[in-house]
């Protein structure tokens, strides 16, 4: 068994008489796709050796599990520039450039941030699908964190529903934004006739957008942002309502006088590793275009 795609564990007494998947289920929130899928050939162990999930744990055991099953790559590799922010067994974070969309489309067949990361996969021969924890909009840079297997997949997804996972942006208002910090509570939804466009209205999906201005400069201000919830587009819209949208946005009525994409940047990704239970906060260096912007002086 290869130690670094095992995932370990002693049962405690209050683990005694519950069966194996019930303790994954409920304690460590494996989805039920996952426990089915481990149920497919030798993937769990106790005590070195096989056992079914249904077998039933006694304290002091050591149940050890297979998260990283052999899975072909559903899309093509290709030898594309890519910047590693972190790696280890179960997870991948890349800094994605401005201008990349993250999976193929109609629109955008190869180049991807998915053909990129398939292909350094490749080159150090591994083979897996390509499994976006999250994702960013073509025009914005910032970390991208890939999970390498399902188990990992649903460990983050499980962490967002709870909103144990933050994600820091840096972005560029327009004008003399007036307040220190605050909140906007303000629920989004797509705007009737587009198939892009979002708005702001009270029928829209419950968004929650946490921001705090960092410096003034003449025309424009630099803005922490913090999503509580993930709604597409979600801190443009808020910006855009707020009546200080983002520079070069021109989507949402941003001036392309300054940046010709949106001035939006995600610089912090944070969460409970689900392996070893420590705290990862993974950071991605700030761009040129907008690191030129911030460095003038006010």
């Amino acid at each position: 068994m290869n130690a670094n795609k095992l995932f370990t564990y002693t049962l405690t007494p209050e683990d005694d008489g519950r069966k194996y998947q019930d303790i994954l289920l409920r304690r460590f929130h494996f989805s039920r796709k996952v426990l089915q899928k481990l149920k497919v050939g030798e993937n769990v162990w106790i005590d070195g050796k096989f056992t079914y999930l249904t077998a039933r744990g006694k304290t002091g055991q050591t149940l050890v599990v297979n998260i990283l099953d052999e899975e072909p790559a559903t899309v093509s590799g290709e030898t594309l520039p890519i910047e590693i922010l972190f790696e280890d067994e179960i997870f991948l974070a890349v800094n994605k450039p401005p201008g990349q969309v993250i999976h193929p489309n109609s629109r955008y067949q190869t180049g991807t941030l998915a053909n990129a990361v398939i292909g350094y996969w490749e080159s150090k021969g591994e083979t897996r699908p390509f499994r976006p924890v999250s994702r960013i909009d073509r025009n914005t840079s910032g970390v991208v964190l890939i999970a390498k297997s399902r188990y990992a997949h649903q460990q983050l997804a499980a962490l967002s529903i709870r909103n144990k996972v933050e994600k820091k942006y840096l972005g560029i208002v327009e004008g003399n934004f007036p307040l220190e910090q605050g909140e906007w509570p303000l629920p989004i939804r797509l705007k009737s006739g587009s198939k892009i466009v979002r708005e702001v209205h009270r029928d829209g999906q419950s968004a929650l957008t946490l921001f705090r201005t960092l410096q003034h400069y003449p025309g424009y201000t630099l803005m922490e942002f913090t999503l509580v919830t993930g709604r597409t587009h979600q801190i443009r819209v808020h910006a855009q309502a707020a009546g200080h949208p983002l520079l070069g946005d021109d989507l949402y009525g941003g001036s392309m006088k300054y940046m010709q994409r949106q001035a939006l940047h995600c610089y912090s990704y944070g969460f409970t590793h689900p392996l070893n239970m420590q705290p990862l906060q993974i950071q991605a260096p700030v761009p040129a275009d907008i690191a030129m912007l911030i460095q003038s002086k006010k």
